[in-house]
């Protein structure tokens, strides 16, 4: 069945261009050839209905309401060799320690604003910069990015590339666990004879960088919830997830109150202070006294508790000013800035609207371009250029005219691509590579991440919620017996 897969003009992560196997995804080819086609639809079927069965879903909302959906899921793993998974590693803390002291300082010094590496209208303009509420806070362990999702795509030299940056609440964690469970599950043939890196131990890693936040004025063993705002929520399945296997608390807001600028959770046995919150809610609905008045999920008073150093709130308020798409085209700057390094792993080229040189050029070059506008995400307000119509490209270039600020542009990248198998056939899918970075008193990256998939044939859009799906990342382990 994989005789006629062609990896065509673009980087492949599992064939040449003449279509053969590359070194490290060979024995997975030999395996994949001995297993007929009967079986392997059967296997398909089976992995679906494991996420069916599990609830594993996640809301689409659009103009009908919000409808249930699993996350497609496709059993060719993205397999990482050890050395490339190295510089991956090395490349996310460096931008992560970059990211930590650049939100640091501009609710502090703003010494890099001071020294012209980033105008100060990009930060005072930003409608997630949190000045009042977060200016002057001395923080634990300084540390305003608990756990951070950042997405990478390869680029046609098959070179990592930095596509964003997720810093306020990334979703998708409990899919790298479920995609793990299916894949050992379903397809143990294939699983059992690689040597992959483990995700056995990564909620003891996750727990112990949630309880380093817990504020210093706190003896004993720190409690620690996990902040949701219900089972309505498209995430809601991933809160679940992370709280069990974490062994805390999940709560709504409701579930909290504030008394003399303490936190309490309440129990059948009273109230119980709580140390660390975990939200899983946007800044603005956190606190009606502090940010929106017409929040019912949030817990008045929680801002308060906050500023007195009795609580810690992760991920840090206000973390969205660092991980706009415009500020993005910085964060280069902040690591050549703050830690005196040429960044490990690159951005994608991106075009600043602001500048005129720069917009002339893209309203010029639109059917070329991807435009995205800064402060959407999941797909939404985007255009690309190549696969759009002379009537969407007028719309666009009437947006940008008005508001150049707003949208930032890039090449249309050649993702990657990788085979995927659907309705009885295998066909190349684009693919990128969501990697969760865990930061405590340490930083530590899960050995893999969420590998989603445009299951559309020649989409280019990954996100679930446009019809994308999610595949297993085997990280290779340096030689020695399979400890997956």
């Amino acid at each position: 069945m994989l005789k006629n897969y062609q990896a065509g003009t673009f980087f492949d992560e599992m064939v040449d261009q003449l279509g053969n196997p590359k070194p490290h995804y060979e024995s997975f080819y030999q395996l994949i050839r001995q297993i007929s086609n009967d079986e392997l639809r059967e296997k398909h079927e089976t992995a679906q209905l494991s996420f069916l069965r599990q609830g594993i879903t996640f809301t689409v909302y659009n103009d009908a309401g919000g409808t249930e959906r699993t996350m497609p899921f496709d059993f060719v793993p993205i397999i990482i060799t050890n050395e490339q998974w190295m510089k991956i590693e090395r490349g996310m803390q460096q931008r992560m320690e970059a990211l930590n002291l650049f939100l640091d300082d501009i609710y502090h010094e703003q010494e890099i604003v001071k020294d012209g590496i980033i105008p100060e209208d990009l930060i005072t303009d930003n409608p997630n910069y949190y000045k009042k509420q977060v200016s002057g806070l001395e923080i634990p362990l300084k540390n305003h990015i608990f756990l951070a999702g950042i997405d990478l795509i390869r680029d046609e030299n098959g070179e990592y590339r930095v596509l964003e940056d997720n810093l306020r609440n990334p979703s998708g964690m409990s899919y790298v666990f479920q995609n793990r469970y299916v894949m050992r599950q379903v397809y143990p043939e294939l699983f059992f004879q690689h040597s992959i890196r483990t995700l056995e131990h990564q909620f003891k890693d996750l727990h112990g960088a949630l309880i380093s936040h817990a504020p210093t004025n706190r003896t004993g063993q720190p409690c620690a919830v996990l902040l949701t705002p219900g089972m309505y929520n498209s995430a809601y399945y991933d809160h679940v997830f992370l709280a069990q296997q974490m062994g805390i608390e999940l709560v709504e807001g409701r579930d909290l109150v504030v008394k003399d600028d303490i936190v309490y959770m309440k129990t059948i046995r009273g109230l119980k202070q709580v140390d660390i919150i975990y939200r899983r809610i946007d800044d603005d609905f956190l606190d009606p006294e502090a940010f929106r008045p017409d929040s019912a999920l949030g817990v008045s008073g929680l801002l308060r508790a906050y500023r007195k150093g009795n609580v810690a709130i992760l991920n840090g308020i206000g973390n969205g000013v660092a991980d706009d798409k415009a500020m993005y085209a910085y964060v280069p700057d902040m690591i050549r800035y703050y830690l005196n390094e040429e960044p490990i792993i690159k951005n994608v080229e991106t075009y600043f609207l602001r500048d005129p040189e720069q917009l002339d050029y893209v309203l010029d070059h639109l059917e070329e371009l991807v435009i995205k506008n800064v402060g959407a995400s999941g797909g939404y307000d985007m255009l690309i250029g190549p696969h759009s119509t002379e009537e969407e490209r007028s719309v666009f270039r009437r947006k940008i005219i008005e508001t150049p600020s707003q949208y930032i542009a890039q090449p249309t990248i050649k993702l990657s691509r990788a085979p995927a198998y659907q309705k009885g056939e295998f066909y190349p899918c684009h693919v990128d590579l969501r990697v969760f970075v865990m930061n405590g008193t340490e930083s530590h990256v899960l050995p893999g991440g969420l590998s989603r998939v445009a299951l559309k044939k020649g989409s280019l859009v990954v996100n679930s919620s446009q019809g994308g799906g999610g595949k297993d990342t085997w990280v290779l382990a340096e030689g020695g017996m399979n400890h997956a």
